[in-house]
């Protein structure tokens, strides 16, 4: 729709990062799983390695491992999803912040949106230099 209203519009697209502690806690999380995911797969018992007891939930990994694998792929799956989803959807025109759902709580409709371009493109002075680049910045899961 934009690019049928707006056909000099560039429009581009790109995920918006959690950035700090939760973009490395969940590829910490996502190399994890893997370790336990091959360990049980392939039998090895750390904990005997290491002089210590097997723990009753390790060894029910080791006996059940199809279950346990999917278990443990589904359940970091859920822990990685949740520490990078920002819930953003991030609008900017020239770089210039047009609509933040961050800040707003919601995404625009498009009446809105292209109220909000429109106005913001009277300002520039009626297309006036190059070509308007329109940038989303938004989190995955929430398209």
């Amino acid at each position: 729709m934009l690019q049928q209203k707006y056909p000099d519009l560039a429009i581009q697209g790109d995920n918006f990062s959690p950035g700090g502690y939760r973009l490395q806690a969940a590829q910490f999380i996502g190399v994890a799983k893997m370790a336990i995911i091959i360990m049980v797969l392939a039998s090895i018992n750390v904990f005997q390695n290491f002089g210590q007891p097997t723990p009753s939930w390790f060894a029910w990994m080791l006996e059940n491992k199809l279950y346990a694998c999917m278990m443990t792929f589904f359940l970091c799956n859920a822990v990685e999803t949740q520490l990078i989803s920002t819930g953003a959807f991030e609008i900017s025109l020239n770089d210039m912040p047009l609509w933040s759902k961050l800040e707003s709580g919601r995404i625009p409709q498009p009446g809105e949106l292209f109220q909000i371009i429109e106005n913001h493109m009277n300002m520039r002075g009626g297309g006036a230099g190059t070509d308007p680049q329109l940038t989303f910045g938004y989190d995955k899961d929430e398209l």
